[in-house]
């Protein structure tokens, strides 16, 4: 497996496949004893409440307007 410029691998489908890795999943790697391991993590609450805001602001509005979106109402 090459690792390219960016520092990127490419998870082979069986792998992806055996740990129910999809799109946006988030992973981790786990050291141990000189082996690293990559995991499934759990999204954190804050980035799915984000997540629905993805992609709505547009260069029209300003940079406040941008901003409320993100806050609590």
């Amino acid at each position: 497996m090459r690792v390219t410029t960016k520092g990127q691998v490419t998870i082979p489908r069986g792998v992806r496949e055996a740990l129910g890795i999809s799109p946006e999943t988030e992973v981790d790697f786990i050291e141990d004893g000189g082996r690293f391991y990559i995991v499934k993590t759990n999204l954190p609450n804050v980035t799915r409440k984000f997540k629905k805001l993805r992609g709505i602001a547009s260069s029209k509005m300003s940079t406040d307007e941008i901003m409320s979106l993100t806050r609590d109402s």
